[in-house]
Parts: C-alpha cells; sequence; structure tokens
C-alpha cells in the first residue's frame, strides 16, 4: 500500500478508511508485531484456540500459525477478505458495535488484538472489553502507543507488559489482561 495510515484515518475516519481501503491494508509495523509475538509466545496459551480480534489482513496469525498454532481464527468486519487471502483461515465479520451488542460466538484461550482497540470509543470501550472477557480469560492488546489503558477500567488487571524499538525509535507494545473477578 505504502500510504501512510494515519493521514487517512484523519481524513475519512476509522470505519471510513476501512470501508475504502481494506481490500489493501498493510499494518506498517509488522516486523515488530511479528518481534514482539516471537519473544513473548512462551508467555502464553493458546491451546483451546486463539481469536484474532480486529485481525486486519491477518499479521497476528500468520506469526501464531507460523509458530505452530493451529487452533486461530480470525475476526474482522472490514478485511475478512484479505484476512482470508492472507492467512487461509476462516474470519468472523464483527465490528465493536456487533461484539458490545451480542458479545463473541466461541470461547478461546486468548484474543490478541492488535492496533485496534485504540480506536474503540471511550466510553463503549468498558462494554467492549468486557464481552471479550466472557469469550477468553486473557486479552492481549497489541499498541503503537500506551492506549488504551485497560488496566484504568475496573476489574481488569495488567498481568505483564513487554515492547520492543525499532532503530528509529518507534516502539509498540504488547499488554496481557486478566479480568479480576475479585472486583465488584
Amino acid at each position: 500500500m505504502g500510504k501512510k495510515i494515519r493521514p487517512l484515518y484523519d481524513q475519512y475516519g476509522a470505519d471510513g478508511y476501512y470501508q475504502q481501503f481494506s481490500e489493501e491494508y498493510e499494518n506498517p509495523h509488522f516486523p515488530l508485531i511479528k518481534a514482539l509475538l516471537e519473544k513473548n509466545l512462551f508467555r502464553l496459551d493458546g491451546s483451546a484456540g486463539v481469536l484474532d480480534f480486529s485481525a486486519g489482513g491477518g499479521e497476528v496469525s500468520q506469526v501464531l500459525v507460523s509458530a505452530g498454532w493451529n487452533l486461530v481464527l480470525g475476526c474482522d468486519p472490514y478485511t475478512h477478505q484479505l484476512y482470508t487471502q492472507n492467512t487461509g483461515l476462516p474470519c468472523l465479520q464483527l465490528s465493536f458495535k456487533d461484539v458490545i451488542r451480542s458479545g463473541l460466538p466461541g470461547r478461546y484461550s486468548l484474543i490478541i488484538s492488535s492496533f485496534a482497540l485504540h480506536l474503540c470509543p471511550e466510553k463503549e470501550l468498558f462494554s467492549l472489553v468486557w464481552n471479550l472477557f466472557e469469550a477468553a480469560p486473557v486479552i492481549v492488546v497489541i499498541t503503537p502507543h500506551k492506549r488504551p489503558e485497560l488496566e484504568h477500567l475496573p476489574g481488569i488487571q495488567l498481568v505483564w507488559e513487554d515492547l520492543v524499538e525499532n532503530d528509529r525509535g518507534k516502539k509498540v507494545r504488547m499488554k496481557v489482561y486478566r479480568r479480576n473477578l475479585e472486583v465488584k
């Protein structure tokens, strides 16, 4: 694609961007995402399946499959065709609003959301994340900045985090969360 995504988000909005450019989407930070996942896969359990939520072109799923994880499913309302084309895996077509309204089908060991949850409107984030936790005990957020900071939401615990940095100083973070059931 070669285009910077941020100016296009500003021009079209996130929904408009993906409606317009979903078939040519490429995450320009894929090498950092790959490095971060490969560095930390041993710390994660995907034995009962992984949902790659807001999966884009399937970057996370490609890393998981190449590492031998075979129970992987994508979920993206815009790039589902690109995801399936790139990975050969099925992809649910659910949006943030769909998950807020109706939850997710199935149960997973973990849900990984890469470069996406920061796009959820702040007032809807808690409902979205809580419904994700209904489908998996662990949520992994990969983000190019500190947002979203789910650890500030009631009942959600940051378990650990890590980051990688490229030679120009660009950082990508991985944050692993659990629902804290002791908080009422």
